[in-house]
């Protein structure tokens, strides 16, 4: 007969937790758990694209390793020419957003906020 039988249940729990904690440490990731049970049928089965997917993907979407270039790029940086027009074009957009912003601004100080609605009293 144990000396503090209210103990018992409570050191029972605290040994099953540690050989948990013991036996999960042995798992570093899971993924040999997982391979094993991929491999006795348990588990997401594998699914392959649709067509329309793996038509629209590029070849070669690994990363690339260490020390390894980028391939050059097929696009071209803009002229000095090029740049300048984009801004002009950019700072006359930027004009007529702030003449419409005006306005809109005139517009909506000429109107009147609507009366607040009546509310009949309590009964």
């Amino acid at each position: 007969m144990p000396v503090f039988p209210a103990l018992w249940p409570g050191l029972a729990r605290l040994a099953l937790l540690s050989t948990c904690l013991a036996a999960g440490g042995c798992v570093l990731d899971g993924a040999s758990v997982r391979d094993a049970a991929k491999s006795a049928g348990f588990g997401p089965k594998e699914v392959a694209a649709p067509d329309f997917v793996a038509q629209s993907r590029r070849g070669g979407g690994d990363f690339l390793p260490v020390g390894e270039s980028a391939p050059p790029r097929e696009t071209r940086a803009k002229s000095a020419a090029g740049v300048k027009a984009l801004e002009a074009d950019l700072d006359a957009s930027r004009q007529r957003n702030e003449v419409k912003g005006r306005d809109a601004a005139k517009v909506g100080g000429a109107v009147k906020p609507p009366a607040p609605p009546k509310v009949p009293p309590a009964e």
